[in-house]
């Protein structure tokens, strides 16, 4: 069995609801990977819709009155997205071996080092007509870019026929999972934001997860992880399922768009050491488990491990960054995805929010409490969204109508689940905090309205970006644009086509004009450094078990601490090695002088 090597060695993660929801359309015939977000069916149908039409493709409408309309959208979608993706890339293809400008711009695309790049340039040199030599060397070296997509395990309320609770297999992420797995896509589905054991066992449910009798999976599980603790627990649990995990995606816990996961203090720059230093242990341990239990459901049993590769996203901004991951720590792939909010070739952001993403200043991206899952959101201050969200405040109608109801997973005051940024739940609690106003200060009064209605509707308001970019009509409330870039963002300040972007990635040349962008990995460990802060920031005793929690915390920055000082010390990658070493005994004072008592 051959398998293609990706010629990129970078990938564009899942942003939001809307901002990635047709990436693959817009970049997979380039051989860039990127995911989808499949949360969201009203969405996915309207986009099924739009790209049906635009591409004349046949289209019927599934309506919510059919039982399993939630997976069958999604299994629609995908398979019209790898329809236009396959016929984008024939066509690319054909302008390959046609065009000698494409080839030539194709080629200042792809890595410097690369020998699917080297032989491409072999065919652009030549003197002869090459068309058929050049459409073989593609069709033995070069494939279109995976489509990808991606579940929030925790995402997963269940749902209702009337009164009646419907079986777990029509919970929210479970239909989405059996969407993708029902789809002709031959890809990975990325589970982030923890483990569901319920949604996990489903995996085993569904073939196309098995390997086949030549060894091959026809879908993967990618985990996203923020530690190799997880990565080794999440593995060895599916495993015992017989599912395999081909793809761990590591991800920064602070310094990244989104939800923020911060880790107990534990660095990416450690992390990703340790899974350089275990990554066998992790494959074998797992392969051990996942081989007795493929014995036992009497599957094809591989001879030996199948592929897993390690990835890594979250703030990563330059060429030197880029390589750094891909060398030091033999990464496979190394995810950008704020930046591509700014390249209206790869994401779909409206003009009015790619605007303020330009002229918004590092101040200005932020750590909010704005999500209803209660999880640190990384966003942007003035955002269509927070105008709307204070005017209905004054107006004493705080709140969205909910009409997704994705988020409802809330079960204080409704059995079937409520979202906190819904009308019906924060005109409870705005309520219940006025019977007690008497009794508390002016200011605990304040902090606590505040905390209700700072939730934002985020299944709307991150899904609006693609209805308003290809003139979808939005109906219900009017709720906004959200979007969750990470704070790397603040370092990039105009639109870019994806020419330039990818060129940028690989070091030929720079979008960024702003020369004081922290490092990586120095950015991260300020994030940490705050978030510490913060969280002491409350007055009176902290309890034994808390004292315990912030003291590890602060010990896992000190060790990331010597650990990085060895790392740029015997490292020249950056230029501006100096600098990151001071900055470096800097934060260690500043943590220092953090008392915990």
């Amino acid at each position: 069995m051959t398998t293609i090597k990706n010629p990129h060695s970078f990938h564009i993660p899942v942003m939001g609801l809307a901002y990635t929801i047709d990436t693959p359309i817009k970049v997979a015939q380039f051989g860039i990977d990127s995911v989808i977000s499949i949360v969201d069916d009203e969405l996915i149908e309207k986009m099924h819709a739009f790209y049906s039409e635009k591409f004349e493709l046949p289209y019927k409408e599934i309506s919510k009155k059919v039982l399993d309309y939630r997976a069958e959208r999604i299994t629609a979608y995908l398979n019209t997205v790898d329809k236009i993706v396959k016929q984008k890339y024939e066509g690319f293809c054909a302008e390959l071996a046609n065009s000698q400008k494409a080839l030539n711009n194709f080629i200042e695309m792809l890595p410097k080092v690369s020998d699917f790049r080297k032989g491409l340039q072999f065919y652009a040199s030549s003197p002869f007509d090459k068309t058929n030599e050049i459409r073989s060397f593609l069709t033995k070296h070069f494939r279109p870019g995976a489509i990808d997509v991606n579940i929030m395990t925790k995402v997963d309320k269940a749902n209702y026929s009337n009164d009646d609770v419907l079986p777990f297999c029509y919970n929210d992420a479970h239909a989405s999972l059996r969407g993708f797995a029902q789809s002709g896509l031959e890809s990975s589905v990325v589970l982030s934001a923890g483990m569901n054991p319920s949604l996990y066992n489903y995996l085993a449910e569904f073939p196309d997860f098995f390997p086949d009798e030549s060894g091959k999976l026809k879908k993967k599980v990618i985990l996203k992880v923020s530690d190799f603790r997880s990565a080794l627990i999440q593995s060895k649990f599916l495993a015992k399922k017989g599912i395999w995990v081909s793809e761990y995606r590591i991800e920064s816990g602070l310094n990244c768009g989104g939800h923020a996961f911060a880790t107990n203090g534990l660095l990416l720059g450690p992390i990703l050491e340790e899974f350089k230093q275990q990554r066998q242990e992790l494959i074998n341990s797992a392969y051990e488990l996942w081989i007795k239990e493929l014995e036992q459901k009497q599957a094809f049993i591989p001879k030996e491990p199948l592929e897993v590769k390690i990835t890594v996203q979250g703030g990563v901004g330059t060429a030197a960054e880029h390589q750094f991951l891909l060398e030091y720590y033999k990464t496979d792939s190394v995810g950008w995805g704020s930046p591509f909010l700014l390249v209206p070739e790869a994401t779909t952001t409206d003009v009015a929010t790619r605007k303020l993403l330009i002229e918004a200043t590092e101040e200005d991206f932020y750590k909010s409490n704005i999500s209803p899952l209660g999880v640190p959101f990384n966003t942007v201050k003035g955002t269509t969204n927070d105008g709307i969200k204070s005017n209905r405040v004054e107006q004493n109608k705080a709140g969205s109508s909910c009409p997704k109801k994705l988020l409802a997973l809330h079960n204080e005051y409704d059995e079937k689940g409520i979202c906190t940024a819904s009308r019906k739940y924060q005109k409870r609690k705005l309520f219940e905090l006025e019977q007690c106003r008497h009794a508390i200060s002016e200011a605990d009064y304040k902090e606590k309205h505040d905390t209700i209605v700072v939730k934002s509707c985020l299944c709307v308001g991150l899904a609006n970006s693609a209805y308003m970019e290809n003139d979808i009509q939005i109906k219900g409330e009017e709720q906004g644009v959200v979007i969750c870039p990470g704070p790397n963002m603040a370092y990039f300040d105009k639109e870019v086509c994806l020419y330039d972007m990818v060129r940028h990635i690989y070091g030929y040349s720079s979008v960024l004009q702003n020369a004081n962008r922290p490092n990586m990995f120095i950015k991260e460990l300020k994030l940490y450094i705050n978030y510490l802060k913060e969280q002491l920031s409350f007055e009176g005793d902290m309890p034994a078990i808390q004292l315990k929690k912030w003291s590890v915390f602060k010990d896992n920055l000190l060790a990331g601490i010597n650990y990085y000082e060895k790392l740029f010390s015997n490292n020249d990658f950056f230029e501006e090695q100096e600098n990151i070493l001071s900055k470096l005994e800097c934060y260690r004072m500043q943590l220092k002088n953090i008392q915990l008592n």
